[in-house]
């Protein structure tokens, strides 16, 4: 017979051992939440999927905001918030409504502000703008902007060539990087004359003879070193010819020098491009382009990579990062596009704003403007992560 006692006993055993099944559960919850931001489904949304969905494409929000002018072609245009509390972005633009050949003909880099994310953005400066001068590694066209802070200087680094007719993706392109103290400039060539980064002339070197040159770089810090992501075209993947994947070169300094490594950081035997990165839960994120679809399955979507240490990315810790323009945007109308590049709607040159170190907005242009404007311009969408939870 079971006394008052027993009871009393059995009913604090069965609160204590509740009580640790739940600590359990929510000290596993906390410990996975680093791993939440790179897979959130596995439900196939899209025909061929390859990949599980990432938080951040389940979870944008179409804002209907751009960065736009009526004078220039808008592209890629990355985010920061400045300390005056105001998000200052710096875009790829062009006077062309083209968008080849204008971006690697006539593109210069410039300062947009805005008081909140979603705008509305005012023209600031020209950052940077090529030089002009024969016989520069910058006459023409820097492009591909990317801002970070690092320490107590703003750095964008960028790509630029000197001769825009050699082809769609000349193999002259270059990185380069400027830096100053304040958003409005003055900005500061690194080095002597801003180009950190070409191909290798080593033939033992994977960029060597890299039919693109060197571009798409991106920047952060991880463990006080800088580090630059760059892409180039690989001679052979896998004996696959003409695929592009990703290193990086390192600096102690962000003025440089940087050294690059012999080594590519991502396993893909497809082409990608237009990385941006940045560090969310101690993790390390690449953000890129799946333009022909061999890694997700999906065409034109983009692939998140996810690293611990910024050395390395795998498909095997990778997911969909967004998918096309229609999965967002549910008033698309394609009778009302006016569609200046590209053959469907896809996002062009991410990047992503930072807010108290958590992603809050992706910035990203398209070919297709789904309003029917004359011009392209880049697209702002909310990245509502904290509903996922």
């Amino acid at each position: 017979m079971i006394t008052q006692k027993s009871r009393i006993l059995i009913t604090i055993l069965l609160v204590l051992a509740t009580v640790a099944c739940n600590n359990k559960k929510m000290n596993k919850s906390k410990n996975d939440t680093k791993d939440d931001f790179l897979v959130s489904s596995t439900e196939s949304l899209d025909k061929g999927v390859k990949l599980p969905y990432s938080k951040m494409a389940l979870n944008l929000e179409w804002t209907g905001a751009t960065v736009a002018d009526e004078d220039y072609t808008i592209w890629g245009s990355s985010p920061i918030i400045g300390c005056d509390g105001k998000v200052h972005v710096f875009c790829a633009r062009w006077p062309e409504l083209n968008v080849d050949p204008g971006w690697r003909r006539s593109c210069e880099i410039a300062h947009y502000i805005a008081d909140k994310p979603e705008g509305p953005y005012v023209f600031s400066d020209v950052a940077v703008k090529g030089s002009g001068n024969d016989g520069d590694w910058d006459k023409f066209a820097p492009h591909n902007p990317e801002i970070k802070k690092v320490g107590d200087y703003y750095a964008i680094v960028y790509i630029a060539n000197n001769n825009p007719n050699p082809g769609f993706h000349p193999s002259n392109q270059k990185i380069g990087l400027v830096y100053s103290k304040s958003l409005f400039g003055p900005w500061n060539k690194a080095g002597e004359n801003g180009m950190i980064l070409e191909a290798s002339c080593d033939p033992d070197h994977w960029t060597y003879g890299s039919g693109l040159g060197v571009d798409n770089p991106c920047l952060t810090e991880i463990d006080g070193k800088i580090f630059i992501y760059f892409k180039a075209k690989t001679e052979e993947v896998n004996g696959t010819t003409g695929k592009a994947r990703y290193s990086y070169a390192i600096s102690d300094n962000i003025k440089g020098p940087y050294t690059m490594s012999n080594k590519t950081i991502t396993d893909n035997d497809s082409y990608l491009e237009d990385a941006t990165c940045f560090t969310y839960n101690d993790k390390h994120y690449l953000l890129t382009n799946d333009n022909h679809c061999e890694m997700s399955g999906v065409k034109g979507a983009a692939v998140l990579w996810q690293s611990d240490g910024g050395f390395h990315y795998s498909l095997k810790k990778a997911s969909v990062g967004f998918r096309l323009m229609p999965s967002y945007f549910k008033a698309y109308d394609e009778s009302k596009v006016t569609k200046v590049y590209g053959s469907y709607p896809k996002f062009e040159r991410p990047k992503v704003l930072m807010i108290n170190d958590q992603p809050a907005y992706l910035f990203a242009p398209s070919g297709w403007n789904p309003y029917g404007e004359k011009r392209v311009s880049c697209n702002i969408l909310k990245i509502n992560i904290e509903n996922s939870y």
